[in-house]
């Protein structure tokens, strides 16, 4: 089920006695937190009727043996079970024989009618690696029915602009299509952060002013990652002395420089993909990293097609090269970081690069 099944159902049914909520994506899981909540308890009743438990401290028959137990203080019960990753057995013994899973397939057959019970696993990503865990995580909760089930994928990239859209538009924030898209590709689609971020520039701005590149720079984290492109922008023209302006400018801003060396890899690593797959344009670029489990948006494959077109497939294997060379310098013990990035620049498009 996904959140906008599982929040409209509430509106029309009663809460299912069980629930499983599966994946890393925070905002809607939130959200969907609050409207169980609040179909199922008062203000009132919140105080003694519902109950945080956490499966990495507790075992999950403690949970059931809870969940079967009546309160005199509150008819209406909601308990959160979080960390449900952490019940599942290690090495190879079999969900079906564990004592836990046991208890729990007994009470969904009998669930006790007052209580609502939700399994909350938010530890892993619904994509690459994560997806295979939670599997194992779907499969050891198996008892609990499929309509109980709710999945958190993260947002894709247009999903993540049209939230900020929203969010920018409740809070009275006043921001252009540009710098939301910038805002968005700063905190990697994340949709908490980008609900945190649009708050911090609200009371930064109040109601009056509008929101600039300049400000997001300011306030949201990683939104300097504009700055390294602009780098890469004027190492792909061989403009040498813009490249050291922005060098100058990351320095002064305060950037972890191993930090803006391993952006730099990222752009000319997936510029390379794209030359050597052959990917013509901007929208093929986003749709084959998708596809292969990474999340980018379209004006991050704008970014790396114009790097693809930078330079040449084996300029781009030289400057990966010349960035390990780099990375390794200022790992070292060494008198100045922005020396051996200087040098970097001044050296990459010699030698083929």
């Amino acid at each position: 089920m996904t959140p906008n099944a599982f929040v409209t159902q509430l509106r029309s049914q009663p809460p299912e006695p069980l629930y499983l909520f599966l994946g890393a994506e925070a905002y809607r899981r939130s959200v969907c937190r609050r409207k169980l909540t609040a179909r199922v308890l008062s203000e009132q009743e919140r105080e003694s009727g519902l109950t945080h438990l956490d499966l990495g401290e507790i075992s999950l028959l403690d949970v059931i043996d809870d969940a079967r137990s009546m309160s005199l203080f509150a008819p209406q019960r909601l308990i959160w079970v979080s960390s449900a990753e952490s019940a599942l057995p290690r090495g190879r013994s079999k969900s079906s024989e564990n004592p836990g899973v046991k208890a729990l397939a007994a009470y969904v057959e009998d669930p006790t009618p007052s209580v609502v019970l939700v399994f909350e696993a938010g530890r892993f990503e619904m994509e690459g690696e994560g997806k295979k865990k939670l599997e194992r995580v779907r499969k050891f909760y198996s008892p609990i029915p499929d309509r109980g089930v709710v999945e958190f994928p993260p947002y894709d990239p247009s999903q993540a602009l049209r939230l900020a859209g929203q969010l920018a538009e409740r809070a009275g924030v006043r921001i252009g299509s540009g710098e939301l898209a910038l805002l968005v590709e700063s905190v990697g689609a994340d949709a908490s952060r980008i609900a945190v971020e649009i708050e911090k520039l609200r009371l930064f701005a109040g109601e009056a002013a509008a929101i600039s590149a300049e400000d997001i720079a300011k306030l949201v984290p990683s939104a300097r990652a504009t700055t390294i492109f602009e780098l890469v922008g004027a190492l792909g023209r061989g403009d040498r002395r813009v490249a050291l302006e922005l060098l100058d400018t990351l320095v002064r801003e305060g950037e972890y420089l191993p930090l803006a060396l391993s952006f730099l890899e990222t752009q000319f690593r997936q510029a390379l993909v794209a030359k050597e797959m052959g990917l013509r344009n901007p929208k093929q670029i986003q749709d084959y990293f998708q596809r292969s489990g990474a999340r980018v948006w379209f004006r991050k494959a704008q970014e790396i097609h114009q790097t693809a077109g930078a330079f040449s497939g084996a300029q781009l294997k030289a400057a990966v090269t010349k960035i390990h060379e780099a990375d390794k310098g200022l790992r070292d013990a060494r008198p100045d970081d922005r020396t051996i990035m200087e040098k970097f620049v001044l050296g990459l498009r010699e030698g083929g690069a």
